[in-house]
């Protein structure tokens, strides 16, 4: 990691400058060592040698050359003084760098600990949410097969149906997919269509209703007659000369036969749903399946 790789470069840094200053201190108590030992070569004379020649400028070179060791030496003390003084400043640069890094790499590995904390989160909140998506696909399925069973249910009713109740519910009829396979409407839209044509055909089949139509009467001509349709299941007839018939639902449509019989009633009961006459209880006949 990058913190890691500063911290190493700053500690070699620090050992390389302590090196070379030992190195350095070395090479000068040599030096001195050098020069002390001349020094005594000089100031010092063996008893047993004998001065052949006196030498007048000797005094001054010595002095001379001790002048020099000692300029070197000072010189010396200087450098090391101010060499020291500049590691003593790098060090505490570098002490203070790695302080600084050290706290970034801790900040760095708080957040990544809080990163790997809101991993693991995410994670169990993505193991609920597919599981709860698995179940809704599930879900989906069986309302999906429920509601292509109720639209095929509703299909066999529909031939069924009076032809007034045919033209009314037909806008909602023609929302049934053909294919339930490739219908783009969704499980619930269907659904909504499908409870749509229901609450219309309960609202008929609680209700009676008068149309005009046209019928075959007995001798075979069609005729345009008032049709009386009590809810869903019985319907009557009735034509201007008075011919009469009764029709109940089929698988195919709704069949109708002729009952000369049932046109009075059937007569009256129109008058007394127009307002004619004085409601009362009409007989009329009714077959039930």
């Amino acid at each position: 990691m990058k913190w890691k790789s500063e911290q190493n470069k700053c500690g070699s840094t620090i050992g390389d400058q302590y090196r070379a200053i030992t190195r350095y201190r070395l090479a000068i108590g040599s030096f001195v060592l050098a020069c002390t030992a001349c020094l005594l070569s000089f100031g010092a004379t063996p008893a047993t040698t004998e001065v052949v020649q006196e030498d007048k400028t000797a005094p001054r070179r010595t002095l001379e050359e001790t002048r020099l060791v000692m300029d070197k030496w000072i010189e010396t003390q200087q450098i090391l003084s101010k060499e020291r003084k500049e590691w003593q400043q790098g060090k505490e640069i570098l002490v203070g760098r790695l302080d600084l890094v050290k706290k970034e790499v801790g900040t760095v590995e708080e957040k990544i600990k809080q990163a790997q904390t809101s991993v693991a989160e995410a994670d169990k909140k993505r193991g609920e949410l597919v599981a709860e998506n698995d179940q809704l696909k599930a879900a989906v399925a069986q309302l999906t097969e429920a509601v292509t069973g109720m639209e095929g249910e509703v299909r066999k009713i529909f031939q069924q149906l009076p032809e007034p109740i045919q033209t009314k519910l037909q806008p909602l009829f023609q929302r049934i997919p053909e294919d339930p396979a490739k219908s783009r409407a969704s499980a619930a839209e269907r659904f909504q269509n499908i409870l749509g044509i229901l609450n219309e055909l309960n609202k008929a089949n609680n209700e009676i209703t008068v149309s005009y139509e046209v019928h075959n009467l007995a001798d075979g001509k069609p005729s345009e007659v008032k049709t009386l349709y009590v809810g869903l299941a019985q319907a009557y007839y009735v034509s201007a000369r008075g011919e009469a018939g009764i029709g109940r639902p089929a698988a195919n449509g709704w069949t109708w036969e002729p009952s000369p019989a049932a046109g009075r009633d059937v007569l009256t009961a129109l008058e007394i749903l127009q307002g004619k006459q004085t409601p009362s209880f009409v007989p009329l006949p009714v077959k039930i399946q």
